[in-house]
C-alpha cells in the first residue's frame, strides 16, 4: 500500500471545449467564419456543462452577442457617414463608426483572454452576463 495523497477528480471539468470557443473566437479576426462555429459549440455544450464550464460558454455567448450589436451600430454609423461626408458632416459619423468598431474589437479580444485566464485557473467566469469584462 502507498501512503500517496487521494486527489479528488469528480468536480474538476475538461477545460477543452470552452478554450476551444476562445480560441475560435481569436481566430475569428482571420477569417470571420471561426466566430459562428465557436458560437455554436458554446450554445451546444453550455446545457450538459458544469457549472465552471456553463460560465465560461454563457459569458462567450453574451460576447458574442454584445459584440455584434455594438459592431452593427458602428457600421451603420460608417455607412452613413460615408456618402455625408461628401458634404463634411458625415465626418464624425465616419469617426465615431471608426472607433465603435475599434473599441468593440478590442473589447472583445479582452474579454476573451479574461475568459481564458480564469480558465486556465480552473475558476468560473466571475460575472458571466456583465457588460464589460
Amino acid at each position: 500500500m502507498t501512503d500517496a495523497p487521494l486527489i479528488d477528480t469528480r468536480n474538476e471539468e475538461d477545460k477543452v471545449l470552452p478554450a476551444v470557443v476562445y480560441g475560435l473566437y481569436l481566430l475569428g479576426f482571420t477569417n470571420g467564419l471561426t466566430f459562428i462555429i465557436g458560437l455554436i459549440v458554446a450554445y451546444v455544450n453550455r446545457d450538459t456543462a458544469g457549472p465552471i464550464n456553463e460560465s465560461h460558454y454563457t459569458f462567450a455567448i453574451r460576447t458574442f452577442w454584445l459584440s455584434i450589436a455594438w459592431f452593427l451600430i458602428g457600421a451603420l454609423l460608417l455607412a452613413f457617414g460615408i456618402p455625408l461626408s461628401l458634404l463634411l458632416i458625415g465626418i464624425p459619423m465616419m469617426i465615431a463608426g471608426g472607433a465603435i468598431i475599434g473599441a468593440v474589437s478590442l473589447w472583445f479580444v479582452v474579454r476573451c483572454v479574461m475568459g481564458i485566464t480564469y480558465l486556465v485557473r480552473g475558476e468560473a467566469y466571475p460575472r458571466p452576463l456583465a457588460w464589460l469584462i
